[in-house]
């Protein structure tokens, strides 16, 4: 299908961006990789009336860790993410999610930022970002602000950023002693969207139960979503099988799948599940190799 027609910009700095979404307030897209916009283009499934191409952007793809957090630019594409040096040492989570996202061209051009900003039901970050409760930072005329990942994924496509932002960054706590974390995705072929994907974090006291955790389910409801009913079921208990499975099974009745191509609701809910339980015992055995 042929595009519809719009207007194209591709200005030089974040300031020029910030003045043209100020000026065509909800007629202009950003384009980043293009990778989860310009198909929907093409089908009309988005037609806007300005694009605003940010590849000349400087500075929105930088990868660094401080004492509190890890900060990933927001044009840092995904291969970007999996072959840096701090997240191949300290966060092998990431390493794992980057590296079953599309197939290696989607994953040389496609963004971080674009895909979080996209928030396709079945996109992989998110599920990550919700898991170990990242912030998403924005950018606007009138300054900047954070966006914690449990308040940011509202509905199918839709999220917090304001017609006038910029998302410019992804801040992720920093990796502490005794945690770890994992991502398990179920898709029909590589390469393909996740039919369900779930990320896990846990972090373990000095006794070995599970001080803390986080749940974040993909491409089993409307959007992205934290299984907050499997984090309870683990907080403060020893790690188990048994413990995983009952984690697994509330991860899986919290999920609102829709029946479709990729299978009918009760297996993509069982398969949610199942994701949980891999992802449970991965991160708790990184927790363990990380004290």
């Amino acid at each position: 299908m042929i595009p519809g027609q719009f207007d194209y910009v591709r200005p030089g700095s974040l300031d020029e961006v910030l003045a043209i979404l100020k000026d065509r307030e909800g007629e202009a897209k950003l384009l980043s990789g293009g990778y989860s916009l310009i198909p929907l283009i093409k089908l009309r499934l988005a037609q806007p009336a300005l694009l605003v191409d940010i590849a000349d952007l400087s500075g929105l793809d930088g990868i660094s860790e401080t004492d509190d957090e890890l900060r990933i630019g927001a044009r840092a594409t995904h291969r970007q993410i999996r072959d840096n040096d701090i997240v191949r040492n300290r966060y092998p989570s990431l390493v794992d999610l980057a590296g079953v996202i599309g197939d290696p061209q989607v994953r040389n051009w496609g963004t971080i930022g674009g895909s979080v900003a996209h928030a396709d039901p079945a996109s992989d970050w998110p599920a990550m970002l919700l898991a170990v409760n990242a912030r998403i930072v924005c950018r606007s005329q009138t300054g900047e602000r954070e966006i914690k990942a449990r308040d940011f994924f509202l509905d199918t496509f839709q999220t917090a950023i304001e017609p006038t932002e910029v998302l410019t960054e992804i801040r992720l706590p920093r990796r502490p002693r005794g945690a770890g974390a994992a991502y398990t995705k179920l898709e029909r072929k590589v390469g393909d969207f996740a039919t369900c994907g779930s990320a896990v974090m846990v972090r373990l006291a000095a006794e070995g139960t599970i001080s803390s955790a986080g749940v974040g389910l993909t491409g089993v409801a409307a959007s992205p979503f934290a299984a907050t009913d499997a984090e309870a079921i683990l907080v403060g208990q020893m790690p188990s099988e048994e413990l995983f499975r009952r984690a697994g099974d509330a991860a899986g009745a919290q999920a609102d799948p829709a029946g479709d191509v990729r299978g009918p609701v009760e297996y993509k809910r069982a398969m949610a599940a199942e994701m949980t339980v891999r992802s449970l015992r991965s991160a708790v055995a990184r927790a363990l190799s990380f004290a």
